[in-house]
């Protein structure tokens, strides 16, 4: 028979690596945490950029006559969920920029000789830490179009808010993670985001309704992630939520609320996979 004593020290020798994994993401995210309450301006930038964005588009298309807009909604509501995702998506495009730093600066090489039970935890303390850092930068938006008078969702509404913009933080960091490892320097990385950003931001439902847009840029808009992320939240906050109805008029067929998560999600999973072999090899 097996003492207590005996499977105490089983048990604990078996949730060993386990703990250790939680120990060192948390350490390296805490590293994080600690860098930017050193420089705060990532955090203010993240939040002004789109809040000026919000205010000034806003007030720019405030006199738009009625019924402009899907549903007679108000230009500064059907902005905001654009704004809203604006801020996730920019700011896990740049959830690569401290891994790359990292990188030039000689600290990863560190990390990577040091006795870690698992190097997963580098690249997990990333995720942590940009998700954290997107989902806050989006509620500071978030509450301030509530106080510019353009709402806020309900209860379920918020969940689906939450659980899309982890959906599209989850996708974009991963692949920047892979972006960080893959180019020579953050002047390449830097260059890929400014690339990447507005490019993609015009060509999704952010800013204006498919039905505005020429036949090419319709289609663009229709494939962009982005707008499978900002037809969900704008859905949360015009009203009563149903998922299974038609939030995407494309121009290849009709989109539901199921359906804009079902992309997210396989977007998500693809990026993931796409980089895992990247980091395995990056990590060794």
């Amino acid at each position: 028979m097996t003492s207590p004593v005996a499977a105490v020290t089983t048990r604990v020798a078996e949730q060993g690596p386990l703990v250790d994994l939680v120990q060192e993401t948390l350490a390296l995210t805490r590293r994080l945490f600690l860098q930017l309450l050193r420089r705060p301006s990532t955090l203010i930038a993240g939040i002004l950029q789109p809040l000026i964005w919000l205010v000034l588009f806003g007030a720019l298309f405030s006199n738009a006559p009625d019924g402009l807009l899907p549903g007679g909604m108000s230009y500064g509501r059907f902005l905001g969920a654009g704004v809203i995702v604006f801020t996730a998506f920019s700011g896990a495009l740049n959830a690569g920029l401290p891994v790359m730093f990292d990188r030039e600066f000689g600290f990863l090489n560190r990390l990577l000789v040091a006795p870690l039970r698992s190097r997963s935890s580098i690249v997990l303390a990333s995720v942590i830490y940009i998700t954290s850092l997107s989902l806050l930068q989006s509620l500071a938006i978030m509450a301030t179009a509530a106080l510019l008078g353009y709402g806020w969702p309900g209860v379920s509404g918020l969940v689906l808010v939450l659980f899309t913009l982890l959906l599209l933080v989850f996708a974009f960091t991963a692949l920047s993670l892979g972006l960080a490892f893959a180019l020579p320097g953050h002047i390449e990385l830097i260059a890929v985001i400014f690339v990447a950003n507005l490019p993609l931001l015009f060509a999704s439902t952010a800013l204006a309704p498919l039905s505005f847009m020429p036949d090419w840029l319709g289609w663009l808009a229709a494939l962009n992630p982005l707008t499978f992320a900002i037809e969900p939240i704008r859905a949360a906050y015009a009203g009563p939520l149903d998922l299974g109805a038609v939030l995407l008029d494309a121009p290849y067929g009709t989109v539901s609320g199921y359906g804009c998560l079902t992309v997210l999600m396989v977007v998500t999973v693809g990026l993931f996979l796409m980089i895992r072999p990247l980091l395995n090899r990056k990590l060794a």
